[in-house]
C-alpha cells in the first residue's frame, strides 16, 4: 500500500518515510498512533516526544475493556480459521485489542474474564466438534463451566444441510453461553458450505454490535490514509484463479474398478503458495446434459435471466444452472422450500412428517432432477424455484506436492466418482468433469485452503506415521517431497490400501524411489480384493501393532487422511485397541491416551 501523492499536503521526501513505515505497523501500533495525533493536534511532534500524555496511556478500566475481545475458531478444514482472522483484522482495524487462538490452545477457564466473545466453529461429521475443539466443548458443556453474566458473545456457525445435524456445534454453544449469562451482542448466523455472504452480514453485525456495546464507534486506523489496498485483486476463494492444466493422467492401470486421475496445475502468476496439508478449492460446473434435461422436464426457457446471489445479478437460466447453482445434491431444507411451490401432497406429506429416517432415505442419492420428476406438478416461475437452491460450493482436494519442489504448480489426486442410483447414472460433478471434461491446455478456478491442523512438525527429526488410503494418500505424497527437499532424517511410514496391487497402486514409483533413497523408511499396503477375504489399512496396523506403539512412544506424529464415514472410524477403533494391549492400558485409558497425542498436535486428522 502507497500513500497517495495527489493533493498530498507531504513533501516528497516525507511521503517516502511515510511510505517506508506504514507497512510494516501493526494494528494496535496504527491505533495508537491515530489516538496520540487526535491528542495532540496542533503541536509539534519532536525527536524528543517519547511520552504520550497520560491520559492516552491511561484510559478508563470500563473503555479498556469494551475495547478487548476475543476471538476463538474451532475448525477441521481452515475455514473457521479463515474467518476467524478476518474478523480480527477488521476490529484491529477499528481500534479493538483481540485475542485470537484456536481452541484447542485456548485455556477455556480464562473465558470468565472475557467480556466480549466471538465463537467461529464449524460442525463435523455427525453434529461433532472439530478436533480441535472437542476440548472447549466438552468444558463449556460441562459442570465446571463459569457464569458468565458480563459475558457478551456471537457465534458464528459453519456446516453442511445435506447434513441432519446442521451447524448442532455452534448451536451448543450458542445455547450454553445463553444458559451460562451472557448476552448476545448479535444473534447467531448458521452458514452453509456456501458461506461468504452469510458470514460477511454476521461480522457487519457484531462489529455494530460491539459499538453499540462501547457507546461510540470505533476509530478507524490509520490506513485510511493510504490508497485503496493492492491485494484487494488478489486471488482467493472469492475471486478464484484460473489454473491452467499441465496433466491430466489417469493413475489407475487398464481394467480397474477405479479412475484416479494426478492433475498437475499451473499457479504461474497466482501468487499463492502453500505448505503440505493445504488443500486446492475447485469451483465446479455441473453437466450441461444435467442442466438440459432439467429445463426441459419443468419447461422452462434456458434463456431467461434469473437472479443469482444477493447482489441484484442475474444470469440466463441455463448457464446459471451450470456455473452456479448446486442442482446434484438434495437437502432437508431444500424438501422444506420446495413443498411451498409444489402442488404434490406427498412432498407436503414426507416434509411434514418429521420422520428423519424417512427424509434421508429419500435425500441419499438423489438429485433436483429426481425431485421434480416425483413431485410434479410445481407453480412459479423458473426464477422461484432457482431462488430455493444454494450456490454450488467448491469441492477441496489435499494438494499432493510440495511448493519447494514445484514451485509454479500444484498437484491434486482427485478419484473420478461414477455410480448409477434409483435408476439413473450418478456422476461426481468436480470429479467427472476432471476426468472427463478437462484437458490439458484448458483452466480450472481455483483457490488455496490453508489447513494448519494438518501440518508436518517443525522438527525435521520427528518420526511421522501415515495412513492414507486411496485418494487419501496425496497429502502424504506433498509430505514426503517436501521432506526430500529440506533434508529431513526423522522416520517416515506410510500404511496405504486400494483395490487391486495390478491396477491401483497410487503413485508406486514415487514411493519406491523413496523407499530407495531413504526419505520413505517403512511402508505396508492393503489390497482389499487381491484374495478372498478382505484386508483393509487397519489390519496391516494390526500385524504390526507392537511397532506402531512403539512409534507413537518414541514421539512419533500420527496422520489419518480420507473417508471419514468408515475408514476413519476404524482406524481410530484399531489405534484404541492397539494402545490398549501394547501399552496395557483399559478402554477408556487407550481413548485418553489418543486425546492427549490431539492435544498435542500428535494425532491429526484430515477426513472427509
Amino acid at each position: 500500500m502507497q500513500l497517495q501523492t495527489t493533493n498530498s499536503p507531504f513533501s516528497q521526501e516525507q511521503i517516502e518515510l511515510l511510505n517506508k513505515l506504514l507497512p510494516t505497523l501493526t494494528a494496535t501500533q496504527k491505533s495508537w498512533i491515530s489516538g496520540y495525533l487526535a491528542a495532540t493536534a496542533n503541536t509539534v511532534l519532536s525527536e524528543a516526544a517519547t511520552t504520550v500524555p497520560a491520559e492516552l496511556n491511561a484510559p478508563s478500566e470500563a473503555a479498556q475493556e469494551n475495547k478487548e475481545v476475543t476471538v476463538l475458531y474451532g475448525s477441521q478444514t481452515g475455514n473457521s480459521q479463515q474467518l476467524a482472522e478476518e474478523i480480527s483484522r477488521k476490529l484491529e482495524d477499528k481500534a479493538y485489542h483481540v485475542t485470537l487462538a484456536s481452541m484447542h490452545t485456548y485455556k477455556p477457564k480464562n473465558i470468565k474474564d472475557v467480556t466480549n466473545l466471538l465463537l467461529i466453529v464449524s460442525t463435523h461429521g455427525e453434529g461433532e466438534p472439530p478436533d480441535n475443539a472437542i476440548a472447549f466443548h466438552e468444558f463449556l458443556l460441562g459442570r465446571k463451566a463459569p457464569k458468565l453474566a458480563d459475558l457478551h458473545f456471537s457465534v458464528l456457525a459453519l456446516g453442511d444441510s445435506s447434513y441432519e445435524f446442521f451447524c448442532q456445534t455452534g448451536k451448543e454453544l450458542d445455547q450454553r453461553l445463553e444458559e451460562l449469562g451472557g448476552t448476545r451482542l448479535y444473534p447467531r448466523v448458521d452458514c452453509d458450505i456456501d458461506f461468504d455472504e452469510d458470514a460477511a452480514e454476521w461480522m457487519a453485525g457484531v462489529v455494530a454490535g460491539l459499538e453499540k456495546a462501547t457507546g461510540k464507534s470505533s476509530s478507524a486506523s490509520s490506513t485510511a490514509l493510504l490508497s485503496p489496498d493492492a491485494t484487494a485483486t488478489a486471488y482467493s476463494r472469492t475471486n478464484p484463479y484460473q489454473a491452467e492444466i499441465l496433466e491430466n493422467i489417469n493413475l489407475n492401470g487398464r481394467g480397474s474398478n477405479k479412475e484416479t486421475r494426478h492433475l498437475e496445475l499451473s499457479l504461474e502468476g497466482s501468487g499463492f503458495t502453500f505448505e503440505p496439508g493445504d488443500s486446492v478449492g475447485i469451483f465446479p460446473e455441473n453437466d450441461s446434459e444435467l442442466a438440459d434435461q432439467l429445463i426441459a422436464e419443468m419447461g422452462w426457457n434456458g434463456d431467461e435471466s434469473v437472479p443469482i446471489g444477493k447482489q441484484g445479478d442475474v444470469l440466463p437460466l441455463r448457464e446459471a444452472l451450470i456455473r452456479h447453482f448446486e442442482i446434484t445434491v438434495l437437502t432437508k431444507p431444500l424438501l422444506e422450500k420446495a413443498s411451498l411451490l409444489s402442488k404434490n401432497n406427498a412432498l407436503k406429506e414426507l416434509v411434514a412428517t418429521g420422520n428423519e429416517q424417512q427424509l434421508r432415505a429419500y435425500l441419499e442419492g438423489r438429485d433436483i432432477l429426481d425431485l421434480v420428476r416425483d413431485f410434479a406438478p410445481w407453480e412459479g416461475t423458473a426464477g422461484d424455484f432457482t431462488a430455493i437452491l444454494r450456490k454450488i460450493p467448491p469441492r477441496l482436494y489435499s494438494i499432493a506436492s510440495s511448493y519447494r519442489a514445484n514451485e509454479d504448480e500444484v498437484h491434486l489426486t482427485v478419484g473420478a466418482v461414477r455410480y448409477d442410483a434409483h435408476g439413473r447414472k450418478r456422476a461426481g460433478v468436480c470429479s467427472v468433469q476432471c476426468a472427463e471434461r478437462k484437458a490439458p491446455g484448458e483452466t480450472l478456478p481455483i483457490f488455496i485452503q490453508r489447513n494448519p491442523n494438518f501440518r508436518l512438525p517443525e522438527n525435521g527429526s520427528t518420526p511421522i506415521l501415515m495412513v492414507g488410503p486411496g485418494t487419501g494418500v496425496a497429502p502424504f505424497r506433498a509430505f514426503l517431497e517436501e521432506r526430500e527437499e529440506t533434508g529431513a532424517e526423522g522416520p517416515a511410514w506410510l500404511f496405504f490400501g486400494d483395490q487391486h496391487f495390478s491396477t491401483d497402486f497410487l503413485y508406486q514409483t514415487d514411493w519406491q524411489r523413496w523407499m530407495k533413497e531413504g526419505v520413505l523408511t517403512k511402508m505396508d499396503v492393503a489390497f482389499s480384493r487381491d484374495q478372498d477375504e478382505k484386508v483393509y489399512v487397519q489390519h496391516k496396523m494390526l500385524e504390526k501393532a507392537d511397532e506402531v506403539f512403539q512409534w507413537l512412544e518414541d514421539g512419533a506424529v500420527l496422520y489419518i487422511c480420507g473417508d471419514e464415514k468408515q475408514m476413519a472410524k476404524d482406524v481410530h477403533k484399531t489405534l484404541v485397541s492397539i494402545i490398549a494391549q501394547q501399552g496395557n492400558r483399559s478402554e477408556e485409558e487407550a481413548e485418553a491416551y489418543l486425546s492427549h497425542l490431539q492435544q498435542n498436535n500428535r494425532y491429526q486428522r484430515d477426513v472427509y
